[in-house]
C-alpha cells in the first residue's frame, strides 16, 4: 500500500507540473522564424543584401497565421501596423505590403542602427471576411458588400481588436455611435495577446499604427500625458506626409485602444489615419516613414 501511496503521488505531481507547464506555455509567443538575405543590383551597379526575416508571433481565432516581417539590421526597432480592424480597413495592410515591397527593394532606404519590422495584418480573421481569401491580395478582391466590409471590422469572436487592450479597457467600447465588444478582459483575444507577447519580448524604439479614415497623425497617450518623444514623431510624420498633427484622436471615446496602450509601456507611438476607406496614400506615408527613420538616425 505505501508503494502504491508513493507511485500515486509522483504521478500526481508529474500530472500537475505539466498542466502548469502547458498553462504557461499558453502565453508564450510563438517564434517560427524564417531568414531571407536576397542581394539584389542598385542603380549604381553595386550589389546589396536585403535582410528580412518572417517571424509568426502567434495566431489568430481562425488559426490564421499573424506574421511580422524584420527588415535590416540595427538595434532600434521601428514598427509599422496595419489591419487591427481587418476588412473594415483593408486599405492599410495593402499599405503595409507597399511598405514591405519599397524595403526589399531599396534596402539602403533603412539606415544601418535601426530595423524596420511591419506586421501587415493584425487581425486576419476580419480581412478573410472581406477579401476572401489568405495572403497577398488587390483592391479587385475586395468585396462591394457594405454590410460583409463593417463585419470584418471585427476577429471571428465579434471582438474589436482595438478595443482590447490594456488602457482604459471596458467590455464595451464605442465605435464611432456604435457600440463594440471590447472582449472579456484585456488581451481575451489571441491577437491582441499575440502584439501584446511580441512588444514585450522586444525593445520597441517606436510604433506607427495605420488606420482609416479620418487623415491625421493622432499622438497616443494613457493618462500620463503625452510624451516628448510621441510628440516630437507626431510632428516629424505629420509635417513630412502633409496629415494634420493631433494631440489625441477625440472623435469619440476610445477604450482598450492598441496605441494608447502603448504609450501606457512608455513606447513612442502614434495613430496614421488614412484618408479613404480605399486609398492607401502612398506617397504621404514614405514620406512619413522616411521621416521617421531619419529622426532615429540621431
Amino acid at each position: 500500500m505505501k508503494k502504491t501511496y508513493i507511485l500515486l503521488s509522483i504521478i500526481c505531481i508529474i500530472l500537475i507540473g505539466l498542466g502548469l507547464y502547458f498553462l504557461s506555455m499558453k502565453n508564450k509567443p510563438v517564434t517560427t522564424l524564417t531568414a531571407t538575405n536576397n542581394t539584389i543590383a542598385t542603380s549604381s551597379g553595386n550589389s546589396v543584401t536585403v535582410n528580412k526575416t518572417k517571424t509568426v508571433i502567434g495566431s489568430s481565432v481562425e488559426k490564421r497565421d499573424i506574421v511580422a516581417y524584420q527588415y535590416g539590421t540595427g538595434n532600434k526597432e521601428i514598427l509599422f501596423v496595419g489591419g487591427i480592424h481587418g476588412g473594415y480597413e483593408w486599405n492599410t495592410t495593402l499599405l503595409a505590403y507597399e511598405l514591405m515591397d519599397y524595403l526589399a527593394a531599396n534596402p539602403t532606404f533603412i539606415p544601418q542602427n535601426i530595423k524596420v519590422t511591419v506586421i501587415p495584418v493584425l487581425n486576419p480573421d476580419g480581412l478573410n471576411k472581406v477579401i476572401g481569401k489568405d495572403g497577398r491580395f488587390t483592391q479587385a478582391d475586395v468585396t462591394t458588400s457594405d454590410a460583409v466590409i463593417i463585419a470584418g471590422r471585427y476577429n471571428a469572436n465579434g471582438v474589436d481588436i482595438g478595443r482590447n487592450f490594456d488602457c482604459d479597457w471596458q467590455t464595451k467600447g464605442t465605435w464611432q455611435k456604435k457600440t463594440v465588444s471590447g472582449g472579456s478582459a484585456v488581451f481575451s483575444e489571441p491577437e491582441s495577446l499575440a502584439f501584446k507577447n511580441y512588444i514585450e519580448s522586444h525593445g520597441i524604439g517606436a510604433a506607427v499604427v495605420w488606420y482609416s479614415a479620418a487623415p491625421g497623425v493622432f499622438s497616443s497617450s494613457c493618462q500620463n500625458g503625452i510624451s516628448t518623444e510621441t510628440t516630437a514623431i507626431t510632428n516629424k510624420y505629420a509635417d513630412a506626409s502633409g496629415y494634420k498633427a493631433y494631440d489625441n484622436f477625440n472623435f469619440y471615446k476610445t477604450t482598450g485602444d492598441t496605441v494608447n496602450w502603448l504609450a501606457k509601456k512608455n513606447i513612442p507611438a502614434i495613430s496614421v489615419l488614412l484618408t479613404t476607406h480605399e486609398d492607401t496614400d502612398w506617397t504621404k506615408n514614405l514620406a512619413g516613414v522616411k521621416a521617421l527613420l531619419t529622426y532615429y538616425t540621431r
